[in-house]
């Protein structure tokens, strides 16, 4: 065994333990994860980051959620490390793509890349109109799919302090329309404000998702429902998410850095 440093950090109450695994590679399987991931036996955390080289941007970024599996994409995080690693700004390679980040006096700025739209790049097991889904799960109807470097269903509704998402979320979230199962998103909109809630694939409720947050944006502003930045409020904060049609989608928001410790592995 051996010591490895970590920091924990949150972005709107979206807490991670992340490793800079740069000079000291670190390598965790699934179990691993998930033990580091406990709240109760282990350090706590909605998603475990692993910073390391890369030979195609400044650095690289692997996301594991709590049961351990490998996602795409998390907004959230990437703005944590853009804060951690202290760059005016930063290229970060993930499995979603490449991100950029610019980092400010209190908030880092993410360019999330743009979103996709069509069934295949959900994905869905059957074609249909991802703007205007015809599928519905009690209360949640006709939402809209939105791949942000993973899959999101967005559902808009009055009230979504009135949705039982923690148990639909999970119905949702492993329904076989989406083969790689999908963020769910439950959307009231204020103006050009929304207040949002989100069931994490692999993670359950959170305080906040970054992804999450461009997905609705982006379902909203495609489907004119407000315009273009629009402040999402959370759980845990706001965000503000600009998106122009054809252009990258641009997250801002605060980081917090908790605490630095070190954990034998």
């Amino acid at each position: 065994m051996a010591s490895y440093v970590f920091h924990k950090m949150h972005g709107l109450g979206n807490d991670f333990i992340i490793f800079d695994a740069r000079q000291n590679a670190l390598h965790l399987n699934a179990d691993q994860v998930r033990q580091l991931a406990d709240r109760k036996h282990g350090i706590g955390c909605d998603q475990l980051i692993i910073i390391s080289a890369s030979d195609k941007a400044d650095i690289h970024m692997a996301i594991y959620n709590q049961d351990g599996g490998e996602v795409e994409a998390c907004g959230n995080a990437t703005r944590c490390v853009v804060a951690l690693i202290r760059e005016e700004k930063l290229s970060i390679a993930t499995a979603a793509g490449i991100l950029h980040g610019e980092l400010h006096d209190q908030s880092v700025s993410v360019a999330m890349g743009q979103p996709k739209f069509a069934w295949q790049d959900i994905p869905l097991s059957d074609s249909m109109d991802t703007m205007d889904m015809p599928v519905s799960w009690e209360d949640l109807e006709r939402p809209v799919a939105v791949n942000m470097g993973n899959p999101h269903a967005v559902f808009f509704v009055a009230d979504q302090a009135n949705i039982d998402l923690e148990n639909l979320g999970p119905i949702i979230e492993n329904d076989p329309l989406f083969p790689q199962r999908v963020n769910v998103n439950v959307a009231s909109l204020k103006g050009d404000m929304i207040d949002l809630r989100v069931w994490e694939r692999g993670a359950g409720l959170t305080q906040a998702c970054g992804t999450g947050a461009c997905a609705t944006a982006v379902a909203a502003i495609a489907k004119k429902l407000c315009a273009s930045p629009v402040t999402v409020n959370l759980p845990g904060g706001a965000l503000t998410i600009a998106w122009q049609p054809g252009e990258s989608v641009i997250m801002t928001g605060p980081f917090t850095h908790v605490f630095t410790g070190e954990v034998m592995l």
